[in-house]
C-alpha cells in the first residue's frame, strides 16, 4: 500500500505531506508516516528545517475513528510517541495549519517548533465530548503555550477557536491568507538557524503567571460544563498538573487520567454516541442508487411559532421559503418574529448585518395559498387536528406541481390517514421539527407506508444541508419520542395521586442528567398542549390545571408558581387540586422513593423503547438514543435510553419493573423483546 505521507524537499526543507482523505485523521499509516518523514529530516545534512502540512481539505482533524476499538489504534507508535519525535527533532519543525487541526492534530501542531496557519484554520480539542482528554500531551503542552484560561476553556468545552484567536494568543505564530505552503517554506528557512528550538514542554512563562485560584473560579463560572460530566473536571486536573509538575511527571499523569476516563461508563457512552449520530442516517430498504429530488424552494404553511422556526432553517440555507398564512396580521407577526430572531443573533456577534438581509430576502410571505405552486418541498405546521391537516392536504394535491413532496410537521398524528387526503401519498411524508424548531437539533422523518425511496433521501439529505440530525421513524402515535414521553407523564401523573410531589419527581429526573423533570417540561411546553379546551370537563389533574388558567410559564403558573423572573416555586393551589383528586380515587397517599419513581418513569420508557424497535417503528436501538439526546436533552453521558439500559441490564429493568407491575395497572405491558433481552443477557445496542 502506499504510504498516506510523502516527503518532498524544497531547498533545505523537507516537506512532510498527508495525504489521508476526507480529514487526514490520525490512522496508524499516518503516524507511523510522520516518524518517517522525521527521521528522514534528521539523517539528511542538506535539510536545515521541516513544514508538516496536510493535503487536500485540512491539517489533522483528529483519530481516526475507522480505528476505533480495534488493534491499529494501539499499534506503535502511539500518537504520544509520535509528538514525542517531532518535538525532540534537531531540527526545526514548523506545522503548517488549514482547515482543522483537532484533538491529536492540534497535539502534532503543539509538538512543533513554530505554527503556521491560514485565517479560516480551526483549533481545537475536542476529545471533551468523547468522554475523554487529550492523551498526547496536549493538557500539559496547551497551557504552556496558549496559557491556563484558555487551555481550561478549550479542552473542557472542546469548541475550537479560531486562528486569529489562535495567533493573539501564541497558539500560532503567523497568519497567511494565501499561499501556505510557500510561506511555511520561507518561515521555516527564516528559523532554520534559530537556537535553542522553542520547545513547547520547556516552556515555563505562561504556567509560572497562572494565579492557582483559576481553576476553583473556573468551576463556579462554567456549573454547566461539569454538571454530571466526569471528563471536564478530569481535563480541568490535568491542566492544573501542568501549572504543578514538571512535563515528565505532568504526562504520567495526564496519561493515568485518560485511562481512567477511557475505562468509564461515560466514555463509552459519548464514543457511541458518536457512532450511533452517524448511523442514523443511513436508511434501511432503500436501493442505495437512489437520487434525491431537487429543492430549489421550500413552501411552509402557517407563519406561528413552528412555522416561522422551520423556515428559518431553510433561509438560514440560503434556501427560497414561500410562507403562507391565513390572514395580514398573523402573517406579519410571524415575519416580524423571525426578523428578531435574526437580529438578536446579530446582535450576539453570530450573524452579520448582511446576513440577516439575506436570509430575510429569501422569504416570500403570502396570504394566496396558490403560491405554493411553486415550491418543490411543502411543510405543513397548522394546529394538531386531523382534520385540519387532512383538508390543508387535499387543498394542497390540487395546487402543488407534480413531484413536490408533501409534509406534515405533525408531533402525533397518522401521516398515512394524512397522507389519505390526496392522490398522491408516494410523495407525503411527516418532517418532526422539535421547538424551537430553528435551535433544536432532530428531526424525525416519518416514512408513511407509501412514502416514494426519494422523498426519504430528499429529506434525509435536506436535513444534513439545514444542520439538522434527522432519524427515521415509522407510522405510530407519537412517532418514537413523543410515544415514550406518554408512559413516563402516565406514571409521573399517578404517582403524584399516590403521594410523590412535583418537585420530588422532577428532581429525581434533574439528578439523572435530564435538563428538567416532567412536569417543569410541561409547564415550559405548555399544560394546555393537546387539552380538549372545554374548563367544564374535568378528568384528570392536567384538565384542572387548564381549567382555571394554570396552562404553564407562560400564564406564571401551571404544575409551579412562577414569579417576574420564571423561577418555579411549589403550588399550594397545585397540592389542593391533587389532594382533592386523591379523595375522589380513594388514595390514600404513601411515601414514594426515589428508586420507585425511576422504575415507573424511566423503566417504563425504555420497555416502550423495545416495543418501538419490535414494531420496526425504529430502524435500530441507537437512532431511539438519538432522538432522545438532542429532542428531550437525555444526558449523553449516558449514551440515551436504550444504551442506558444495556449498562443497567435488561434483567435489572425487568426485575424494577415487575415490582412495580401491579401500581401501573392495566395501561403497562411488557415488551416481549425487553423480557427476550432479559432471559439472554443480550443488548439492545452494539457499536
Amino acid at each position: 500500500m502506499t504510504s498516506p505521507i510523502s516527503t518532498e524537499k524544497h531547498g533545505h526543507v523537507l516537506i512532510i505531506s498527508s495525504n489521508n482523505p476526507p480529514v487526514n485523521s490520525l490512522g496508524h499509516a499516518v503516524r507511523e508516516g510522520l516518524v518517517k518523514g522525521i527521521e528522514e529530516a534528521e539523517a539528511d545534512e542538506g535539510v536545515a528545517a521541516v513544514v508538516i502540512i496536510g493535503e487536500g481539505q485540512t491539517f489533522f482533524a483528529g483519530a481516526d475513528i475507522s480505528e476505533f476499538g480495534t488493534p491499529k489504534a494501539f499499534a506503535p507508535p502511539m500518537l504520544p510517541q509520535v509528538v514525542d519525535i517531532i518535538e525532540n527533532c534537531s531540527k526545526p519543525v514548523v506545522a503548517a495549519i488549514h482547515g482543522t487541526a483537532l484533538g491529536g492534530g492540534l497535539e502534532v501542531a503543539l509538538a512543533c517548533h513554530y505554527r503556521v496557519a491560514v485565517p479560516s484554520a480551526k483549533l481545537g480539542v475536542p476529545e471533551v465530548k468523547l468522554g475523554l482528554l487529550p492523551g498526547a500531551g496536549g493538557t500539559q503542552r496547551l497551557p504552556r503555550v496558549a496559557g491556563v484560561q484558555k487551555a481550561l476553556e478549550m479542552t473542557t468545552s472542546g469548541t475550537p477557536i479560531g486562528a486569529k484567536e489562535a495567533c493573539d494568543i501564541g497558539l500560532v505564530d503567523r497568519l497567511y491568507p494565501e499561499h501556505l505552503l510557500q510561506h511555511a517554506v520561507a518561515y521555516a528557512t527564516e528559523v532554520a538557524e534559530v537556537r535553542p528550538l522553542p520547545r513547547s514542554s520547556e516552556r515555563q512563562d505562561k504556567i509560572a503567571e497562572a494565579d492557582p485560584a483559576v481553576f476553583d473560579e473556573f468551576i463556579k463560572s462554567n456549573p454547566r460544563t461539569f454538571k454530571g460530566f466526569e471528563a471536564p473536571m478530569k481535563n480541568l486536573e490535568a491542566v492544573r498538573v501542568a501549572t504543578q509538575k514538571p512535563y515528565a511527571e505532568g504526562v504520567l499523569e495526564e496519561r493515568k487520567l485518560f485511562m481512567e476516563l477511557m475505562s468509564g461508563t461515560q466514555a463509552k457512552a459519548q464514543q457511541y454516541f458518536f457512532f450511533a449520530e452517524r448511523k442514523a442516517s443511513k436508511i434501511d430498504g432503500i436501493p442505495e442508487d437512489t437520487k434525491p429530488r431537487e429543492i430549489k424552494r421550500v413552501g411552509v404553511i402557517g407563519a406561528g411559532t413552528m412555522g416561522g422556526g422551520i423556515s428559518m432553517n431553510f433561509l438560514s440555507a440560503g434556501i427560497p421559503v414561500t410562507i403562507v398564512e391565513m390572514n395580514q396580521d398573523a402573517l406579519d407577526r410571524g415575519t416580524g418574529v423571525m426578523l428578531k430572531n435574526y437580529q438578536a443573533s446579530a446582535a450576539k456577534g453570530k450573524l452579520t448585518a448582511e446576513q440577516v438581509g439575506q436570509a430575510m430576502g429569501l422569504l416570500k410571505p403570502t396570504l394566496n395559498f396558490d403560491d405554493l405552486a411553486e415550491c418543490d418541498l411543502i411543510i405543513e405546521a397548522v394546529f394538531e387536528q386531523m382534520d385540519i391537516k387532512k383538508d390543508i392536504f387535499g387543498r394542497l394535491d390540487k395546487v402543488a406541481k407534480p413531484g413536490a413532496i408533501l409534509a406534515s410537521n405533525t408531533s402525533y398524528l397518522n401521516i398515512d390517514e394524512i397522507a389519505s387526503a390526496t392522490s398522491r401519498p408516494q410523495d407525503v411524508l411527516g418532517l418532526h421539527f422539535f421547538s424551537p424548531a430553528n435551535i433544536m437539533k432532530l428531526l424525525e422523518v416519518v416514512r408513511g407506508a407509501k412514502t416514494a425511496p426519494d422523498v426519504l433521501v430528499t429529506a434525509m439529505a435536506l436535513a444534513k444541508k439545514i444542520r439538522k440530525v434527522a432519524v427515521v421513524a415509522g407510522v405510530c402515535y407519537g412517532f418514537i419520542g413523543n410515544r415514550m414521553l406518554i408512559p413516563r407523564q402516565t406514571e409521573a401523573t399517578k404517582l403524584l395521586l399516590e403521594g410523590a410531589t412535583p418537585a420530588q419527581i422532577d428532581k429525581v429526573h434533574v439528578d439523572f442528567g435530564m435538563p428538567m423533570g416532567p412536569f417543569q417540561m410541561a409547564d415550559l411546553a405548555g399544560v394546555d398542549i393537546g387539552w380538549h379546551r372545554d374548563p367544564t370537563r374535568i378528568e384528570n389533574i392536567r384538565d384542572a390545571l387548564c381549567a382555571v388558567d394554570r396552562w404553564g410559564q407562560k400564564k406564571g403558573a401551571g404544575f409551579y408558581d412562577y414569579d417576574e423572573k420564571r423561577r418555579p416555586s411549589p403550588s399550594p393551589k397545585v397540592q389542593e387540586i391533587i389532594d382533592d383528586f386523591r379523595a375522589k380515587a380513594g388514595v390514600t397517599p404513601r411515601e414514594i422513593t426515589d428508586q420507585e419513581i425511576m422504575e415507573r418513569t424511566l423503566y417504563t420508557m425504555v420497555n416502550e423503547g423495545a416495543k418501538i424497535l419490535e414494531e420496526g417503528m425504529a430502524q435500530r436501538a441507537s437512532d431511539i438514543d438519538v432522538v432522545w439526546v438532542y429532542g428531550y436533552g437525555w444526558p449523553v453521558y449516558r449514551g440515551g435510553p436504550m444504551f442506558w439500559a444495556d449498562t443497567e441490564g435488561a434483567a435489572k429493568i425487568v426485575e424494577g419493573l415487575r415490582r412495580q407491575e401491579e401500581r401501573m395497572g392495566s395501561d403497562f405491558s411488557f415488551s416481549k423483546l425487553l423480557l427476550d433481552k432479559a432471559e439472554k443477557a443480550e443488548k439492545f445496542t452494539a457499536r
